[in-house]
C-alpha cells in the first residue's frame, strides 16, 4: 500500500519523526519523578494548593536566581511541566490514569516566565483568606448559591490589576460576612473568562441568584466599591417606635426570627447606619435588624431601662420590662463582625433527627442531614445556620443525626465519619453524600443541585448487577480534585437523561473491593453498564461531553472495523466517499487519550466523511499486513482516483478533535468557486443568484483555519446560495472596493431584483452552522418581502 507523500515531504517527515523522538526522550528524562512529588503536594491537593506549592518552588529554583547552576534550566522545566499538567483538570485526570504515556500529545511546560513574574504577578490573591479564588469547576456553584458575590476577574500581567490588589484586599476584609468577595485568574481560567464575556482587566462584577450580573464602572477606591456593592444588599433596617416595637417582639415567636435592635441615646456611641446595614446583610433571613431613637421614644427606652446607646438581641418570644431582661442579649461592641459572631452563637442549633423517626421523615420531605459521631463533633459551624434560610425556596429541611445513637443506620448508608448528605424525599434509598468543600456556598450549591438531579450514592447493596436498566456509575475517591469537579457535571447530565439512564457514584475509599472487582485503576473512572455491555467514559469533565458520549453509545459515530468490513467499506468505498481510520491498541495510553477526541471529531464531520477504527490488538495480523508501524496511526482515504488504495497519514502535533477535523476537511473537493475581478462583477454583482463570499489572503493563518469551515458552509447552502472566494493578495483592488479591512471577511450578496451593492452585507461569524442559519433567516425575510409586494400589486389591480 502506497503513501501519497512526495520525496521532499518524505524527507521532512523523517526529520520531524526524529525531532519528535528527541522531544519524547527529553520529556522522559525531564519527568522521571512523580509530578505530585516534584511539587511537594498530595494527590488530593486543590488547585490553590498546587499554585502555592509551585510558586514557592519557582522562587527558589528559578534560573534567574541560580545562574551558576548548569542544571537550573532543566530542574525548573520539571516543576513547570508538573504545574502545567496538574493545574488542568483534564490533563490531571489523564496523568493520574496513564502517567506520562497519556500526555505524549500534550507538551505543556516548555516555556516559563521570569523570576519577577512569579514573585509579583503569579497568584495575586492565593494568600488572602477573605478572598475566595474561584476556578472553572466551582464558579457557577458559588455565584448561584443564593449569596451575594462581588468578583474580580483579573490577569496576572495587567498592571491595573496589581494596582487594585491592595484596595481589593482591604475591601474584602471590611465586607467579610456581608458579601462574598471572589477573584478569578483569567490567565489560568481562559475558557471561563471567555464564556463570561471578560475582555478587559480588571473586570468587576456583582452576582446574585435571580439577577443578571452587574459590571462595576466606577473608580476603584474602597469607598466607591463599598457603596456600589451595598446597593445589592437587599436586607433592610427597620426604624422602631412605641407603636410597632411591641408587635415586632411579640410576632417574632410565631415567625421564629428574633430582632437585633440598636437603641440610640444621647449618651454612648450608637451603631452607624452603615454598620446596621452590614449587620442586616450578614444576618439576612436569620435575624431582623432595627433601630430606635431614644430621643423621640424616651418613654419606651426608659421603660426598657435603657439610658445610654446600646444594641440588644431579642430572641423569638423574648419578653422584657424595666426589671427583667430574661433571654435578651445586650452587646457592648460597635464592630459588625463581633456582634454577628455573638448573635450567631445564640441562634438555635439544627434539629436532631432521632433514629425512630428518620425513615418516616426522610420519606416525606427533602433533608440536608449532618451526620455526627457524638456531641463533640464540631459540624455545627456558626455560618451553617444560614442553611435553613438559603435552602428555604427548595423546601429542604436541615438537621443532624448522631451515628453513635444508631450505628446500624449509618453503616447501611455507608457513613463512617462525619459528613453531610442530601435525601431527596423518597426515604433512605435515594440520597447523595457531599464530597465537596465544607464551606457554606459549596454546601448550598450541592444541596440545590442534588435534590433536583438524579444521582445517588451506591454501595454493595444497591450497585447495579445485570439490571435491565442502563446505569452510569462514577468510581471516585473523595480526596481526588478532578473527581469532585466531575460530580456537579454528572448531576446536570442526569437531569437530561432522566428515565433513560440511571446515575450513581461509588466511593472507592469505602468500597475498595467492589472497585477492584471492576478493575478501577484511576479516579475518576466513569462507566456505563448496559446489561452485559460495559463502556468506559474517556471525555472531558463536562455535562455536555457526557451527554455526547451517551448519544454516541446509542448512535455510534465511529464504525468499529474488522478486516472484512475494512475491505468492504474502506477499500471498496464508493468513488465519492472519504474515510478516516484510527489504527489503535487498547493498552496504548495515547490511543486511550485520543478516543474521546476521535469520537467528537466523527460527529463534527458526520455526513461529509465516514470515520472508523481498527483494534490492532485484536487484529494484529491485519494491521501488520496494512503496514501499521505504531499506535495510534490515523489514515485518511480520499475520494477514489486511479489508484485504489492510496491514503494520507496524519502527522500533526495535536490530536484534538478540531485539529483532526481541520486536517480532514482539507481533503474534501472544493465546492466554492474561486472568483476573479471579472467573475466577481459578472456573477456576484450583476448575476441573479444569492452569493456568500470569503475574502481571504493566502498567508493569513485564520484564513487557512476558516477555509474548511467555508467549504462546509458551501455544501450546507448549496442550491440556495452560491459560495465564492476572493484572493485579496492577488486581487487587492477588488477587496479594497468591497471595503475589506481584515481577513477573513465573509459577506452576503443577496439578489433582490436589481444590481447588488459592492459592499454587500457583513457577517460576523466564523462558524459554518451559524452562518448557514443566518443566511436562511435572511432568505426567508427576502421571500416574505417578495410575497407582500406581490400581494400589494394584486390589490392595486
Amino acid at each position: 500500500m502506497g503513501f501519497l507523500v512526495a520525496k521532499g515531504d518524505y524527507n521532512r517527515y523523517v526529520k520531524r519523526s526524529l525531532l519528535l523522538l528527541l522531544v519524547c526522550v527529553i520529556v522522559l528524562v525531564c519527568t522521571d519523578q512523580d509530578y505530585y512529588s516534584l511539587l511537594g503536594v498530595s494527590k488530593e491537593a486543590s488547585s490553590r494548593e498546587i499554585r502555592q506549592a509551585f510558586k514557592k518552588l519557582a522562587l527558589k529554583l528559578h534560573p534567574d536566581k541560580n545562574q551558576n547552576d548548569p542544571n537550573a534550566h532543566d530542574n525548573f522545566l520539571k516543576i513547570n511541566r508538573a504545574y502545567e499538567v496538574l493545574k488542568d483538570e483534564d490533563l490531571r485526570k489523564k496523568y493520574d490514569k496513564y502517567g506520562e504515556k497519556g500526555l505524549e500529545d500534550q507538551q505543556q511546560g516548555g516555556r516559563y516566565e521570569s523570576w519577577h513574574f512569579y514573585r509579583y504577578d503569579f497568584g495575586i490573591y492565593d494568600d488572602d483568606p477573605e478572598i475566595i479564588t474561584l476556578d472553572r469547576g466551582e464558579f457557577d456553584a458559588a455565584v448561584n448559591s443564593g449569596e451575594l458575590w462581588f468578583v474580580n476577574f483579573y490577569s496576572p500581567r495587567c498592571s491595573h490589576c496589581h494596582e487594585l490588589a491592595p484596595t481589593w484586599r482591604e475591601f474584602a476584609k471590611e465586607m467579610d460576612g456581608v458579601i462574598r468577595i471572589g477573584a478569578v485568574n483569567c490567565g489560568d481560567n481562559r475558557m471561563l473568562c471567555r464564556i463570561k464575556g471578560i475582555n478587559s482587566y480588571p473586570s468587576l462584577y456583582v452576582f446574585k441568584t435571580g439577577m443578571q450580573p452587574v459590571k462595576y464602572f466606577g473608580d476603584r477606591s474602597k469607598e466607591s466599591l463599598k457603596n456600589f456593592a451595598m446597593q445589592y444588599v437587599t436586607s433592610t433596617v427597620t426604624e422602631l417606635w412605641a407603636g410597632n416595637f411591641v408587635n415586632a417582639i411579640e410576632t417574632s415567636f410565631a415567625s421564629g426570627v428574633g430582632w437585633l435592635i440598636t437603641f440610640c441615646a444621647e449618651r454612648g456611641d450608637c451603631l452607624s447606619y452603615q454598620t446596621r446595614l452590614k449587620l442586616a446583610g450578614m444576618l439576612e433571613g436569620l435575624v431582623n435588624v432595627g433601630w430606635m431613637d431614644c430621643g423621640t421614644q424616651g418613654e419606651l427606652c426608659d421603660n426598657l431601662d435603657i439610658s445610654s446607646s446600646t444594641t440588644a438581641y431579642f430572641p423569638p418570644g423574648a419578653t422584657i420590662n424595666n426589671k427583667e431582661k430574661g433571654g435578651v442579649l445586650f452587646l457592648n461592641s460597635l464592630d459588625a463582625r463581633e456582634i454577628y459572631q455573638e448573635v450567631m452563637q445564640h441562634l438555635p442549633d439544627f434539629e436532631i433527627v432521632s433514629a425512630a423517626s428518620l425513615e418516616d421523615r426522610l420519606a416525606h420531605h427533602r433533608w440536608l442531614l449532618f451526620f455526627q459521631f457524638g456531641e463533640s463533633d464540631k459540624s455545627n459551624v456558626q455560618e451553617f445556620k444560614k442553611l435553613k434560610f438559603l435552602l428555604k425556596d427548595e423546601h429542604i429541611q436541615v438537621g443532624k443525626f448522631d451515628c453513635l445513637s444508631a450505628p446500624t443506620i449509618c453503616n447501611k448508608l455507608y457513613v463512617y465519619q462525619p459528613c453531610l448528605a442530601v435525601f431527596k424525599g423518597k426515604g433512605t434509598g435515594d440520597y447523595e453524600i457531599h464530597h465537596g468543600k465544607k464551606i457554606l456556598y459549596d454546601i448550598v450549591a450541592f444541596a440545590k443541585e442534588s435534590v433536583n438531579s438524579h444521582v445517588i450514592t451506591l454501595g454493595p447493596q444497591n450497585f447495579p448487577d445485570k439490571e435491565k436498566e442502563p446505569w452510569l456509575v462514577d468510581f471516585f475517591a473523595p480526596w481526588c480534585p478532578p473527581c469532585r469537579a466531575l460530580l456537579p457535571e454528572l448531576r446536570k447530565a442526569s437531569k437530561h437523561l432522566y428515565g433513560q439512564l440511571k446515575f450513581g457514584t461509588l466511593d472507592c475509599t469505602v468500597h475498595e473491593g467492589l472497585c477492584n472487582m471492576h478493575n478501577i485503576r484511576a479516579y475518576p473512572t466513569t462507566v456505563v453498564f448496559n446489561q452485559s455491555d460495559v463502556h468506559e467514559y474517556e471525555g472531558h469533565h463536562s455535562a455536555e461531553q457526557i451527554l455526547e458520549f451517551i448519544e454516541d453509545l446509542r448512535n455510534p459515530s465511529v464504525v468499529s472495523l474488522t478486516p472484512e468490513t475494512f475491505v468492504e467499506l474502506v477499500q471498496r468505498r464508493k468513488r465519492e466517499e472519504i474515510w478516516m481510520v484510527d489504527f489503535y491498541a487498547p493498552w496504548c495510553g495515547p490511543c486511550q487519550a485520543l478516543m474521546p477526541e476521535w469520537k467528537k471529531m466523527a460527529r463534527m464531520v458526520n455526513g461529509l466523511i465516514s470515520v472508523g477504527s481498527v483494534d490492532c490488538q485484536k487484529y494484529y495480523s491485519f494491521c501488520h499486513q496494512e503496514s501499521v508501524r505504531g499506535y495510534p496511526e490515523i489514515r485518511l482515504f480520499p475520494q477514489k482516483s486511479n489508484t485504489a488504495h492510496q491514503y494520507y497519514n496524519y502527522n500533526g502535533w495535536h490530536r484534538d478533535s478540531y485539529s483532526l477535523r481541520g486536517w480532514a476537511l482539507g481533503y474534501l473537493p472544493q465546492v466554492s468557486v474561486d472568483l476573479t475581478p471579472q467573475s466577481f462583477t459578472e456573477k456576484v454583482l450583476n448575476g441573479k443568484d444569492h452569493w456568500v463570499i470569503d475574502f481571504y489572503a493566502p498567508w493569513c493563518g485564520p484564513c487557512q483555519n476558516f477555509a474548511p469551515e467555508f467549504e462546509i458552509l458551501a455544501r450546507t447552502v448549496k442550491g440556495k446560495v452560491k459560495a465564492g472566494k476572493v484572493d485579496c493578495q492577488a486581487y487587492g483592488q477588488t477587496c479594497q472596493t468591497a471595503d475589506i479591512r481584515a481577513y477573513p471577511t465573509v459577506k452576503f450578496y443577496p439578489y433582490q431584483g436589481s444590481k447588488k451593492s459592492v459592499l454587500g452585507e457583513y457577517i460576523d461569524s466564523r462558524d459554518a452552522k451559524g452562518i448557514a442559519d443566518l443566511l436562511n433567516e435572511k432568505l426567508e425575510a427576502i421571500q416574505n418581502k417578495g410575497k407582500r409586494k406581490k400581494s400589494r400589486n394584486k390589490v392595486s389591480i
